[in-house]
């Protein structure tokens, strides 16, 4: 089933949405969402789609932004309870420390829905939305291959593709989100076995995730740790062909690092992954400083976690696709995994422009 179809089914389920004045969707019920940061394009992007498709259904919406500060996410969540929210949609900063606010939210029967991270350590979560997250990582990798001439974006092999070596470097996110974990393994999977033959180099050593790791996905603090890679391994002349970037935020301070480096745009720039699809990334797709990003519609997502809450409050169970995956240390959270899609310069119009996720003039502007 579509996430449409998901949210048309939920709404139903309510009575029609709207006027009703049942149970769940539709009564004017309190839904809190906890969103990370507005220092993220796309984190504001997500809060407004939940919201606007949550008021939709006739709930009133308590969004909240905590910018990265774990303390200020906690106390934000606790006082949604205090206000005496029906559903819980969280996207946490750390997935690890809300044991105690969840267990409150428990304690008041209050569902909760881990929205793209998956919220570990708690028992007192009840399901998942989010995207295929270790494909991603793959897709990260594929596009990388596809910059470098050795594989079709799906992954193929190409035929009479060079031999290589190719030095690259890696990037992963901030080991307290867990997707950063299904992103990098997933990225691995695709990149290890030319790194074990030889036609992957990463003169670094630097192959593990918590080597390569970004806190907090900060571009800045990716940008620091590319040039340090640069002024330690590439001091002797020789290139860096290619990085595995796991976000934009971070792809634009490798960007920025490369450019501090004296590298130019040309037959000697590095390929470079991302994701998320920012506009300022999808920008650096069409000027050639970015090879590919990574487009997860947040509008889908969105859907799929109003779909869940409006099941919950009323009594039904929401769809799932995944129940063996998504371990959070103490349960196995039932999650529902939206496909996502590689965006390079040929097919920005195609998938970002005509699925109106971003305009013409915007990407061109």
């Amino acid at each position: 089933m579509t996430a449409g179809a998901m949210l048309a089914l939920a709404a139903c389920s309510s009575g029609g949405g709207g006027d009703t004045g049942g149970d769940g969707g539709g009564d004017g019920g309190l839904i809190g969402v906890a969103m990370p940061t507005k220092s993220s394009e796309r984190w504001i992007q997500d809060g407004n789609a939940v919201k606007e498709q949550l008021e939709e259904q006739g709930f009133t919406v308590d969004l909240q932004y905590a910018e990265d500060d774990i303390p200020t996410q906690v106390s934000q969540i606790e006082n949604m309870i205090t206000k005496g929210a029906e559903a819980l949609i969280i996207a946490s900063i750390d997935g690890t420390t809300l044991s105690q606010v969840l267990q409150d939210a428990a304690d008041a029967d209050i569902p909760v829905i881990a929205y793209d991270r998956l919220i570990r350590d708690s028992e007192n979560v009840d399901y998942y939305a989010s995207f295929d997250n270790f494909k991603v990582g793959q897709q990260q990798a594929w596009s990388v291959l596809n910059g470098l001439g050795l594989a079709e974006l799906d992954g193929t092999p190409i035929d009479g593709a060079p031999a290589g070596p190719f030095n690259i470097e890696l990037f992963a996110g901030s080991l307290d989100d867990n997707n950063a974990f299904f992103f990098f393994d997933g990225a691995m999977d695709v990149l290890q076995p030319l790194i074990d033959d030889g036609t992957l180099v990463v003169k670094s050593g630097q192959t593990s995730i918590e080597q390569v790791a970004t806190l907090r996905w900060d571009g800045e603090t990716a940008q620091s740790r590319m040039e340090d890679l640069l002024t330690a391994n590439y001091s002797d002349g020789s290139q860096v062909n290619a990085v595995l970037s796991p976000y934009d935020g971070i792809s634009r301070g490798i960007i920025s690092a490369l450019e501090g480096a004296g590298y130019t745009v040309g037959a000697e720039w590095p390929i470079i992954s991302g994701q998320d699809a920012e506009l300022d990334s999808v920008k650096a797709i069409n000027a050639g400083e970015q090879y590919a990003t990574i487009f997860k519609d947040t509008r889908k997502l969105a859907e799929v976690a109003v779909a869940m809450a409006t099941a919950l409050l009323n009594g039904e169970e929401p769809e799932v696709n995944n129940t063996t995956d998504y371990d959070n240390g103490v349960k196995v959270v039932p999650s529902y995994l939206l496909e996502s899609q590689i965006v390079v310069k040929d097919n920005i119009t195609e998938v970002l422009v005509d699925s109106g996720y971003w305009t013409e003039a915007e990407i061109s502007g």
